[in-house]
């Protein structure tokens, strides 16, 4: 009677260490999706922070070109298509890395219409390569960089071959061209695959 008493009582036992340990694994389960959730949520953080910068209501991201991205920009279009008309496309698709001053859609609206309009025929097409090359700087700057380089009162070296002067007006970015005329930096930092665009708003000219 005693052993048959004895096993159902060790019976029982066995069922609520079994249970016991049931539940706990389930606990440590439990925390590895924890973990698992938090690695993930940490990783959608890490990939939103550099999906990239929203420019002309479009977002500018890492992954893609410098013309890719510009071209989805609203701010940007004439440049695109001055870009496009100078047949430099392929070049600032290029690996580079390149530092780009951008001007806005405003910059180029601001000069005479018969200039612009002249730069776009095919004749000049020369002249207009011209002058968007001296817009582009071999190397990859971002801000910081600049900084220091106008700190130092350096220069930049474009494609073109012409130099420009950064320079610093209170926490603004200011870009001197040949000419000596200057244009600000309005939105730095839009990184593309293939080098670093800042959005100008003016356009830079070369020394004639």
């Amino acid at each position: 009677m005693r052993s048959l008493t004895r096993r159902p009582l060790l019976a029982v036992m066995m069922m609520l260490v079994l249970g016991l340990a049931a539940v706990a694994a389930g606990g440590c389960g439990s925390d590895d999706n924890t973990s698992s959730s938090s690695d993930t949520a940490s990783g959608e953080s890490m990939s939103s922070t550099s999906e990239g910068v929203e420019v002309g209501g479009a977002m500018m991201t890492p992954n893609r070109d410098i013309v890719a991205n510009a071209s989805d920009a609203s701010n940007v279009t004439t440049l695109v298509a001055l870009v496009t008309q100078a047949d430099l496309v392929e070049t600032l698709q290029g690996k580079g890395p390149f530092t780009v001053f951008a001007p806005d859609n405003d910059a180029f609206a601001a000069l005479p219409k018969e200039t612009t309009d002249s730069l776009m025929k095919d004749e000049n097409k020369k002249q207009l390569a011209t002058i968007l090359t001296y817009h582009v700087v071999p190397g990859e700057y971002d801000a910081a960089k600049i900084t220091e380089i106008a700190n130092e009162g350096g220069t930049l070296t474009t494609v073109e071959g012409g130099k420009l002067t950064p320079e610093l007006d209170g926490d603004k970015v200011v870009i001197k061209d040949e000419s000596g005329g200057t244009v600000t930096v309005t939105q730095a930092d839009i990184t593309s695959s293939n080098g670093v665009t800042h959005i100008v708003d003016g356009v830079l000219m070369p020394k004639s």
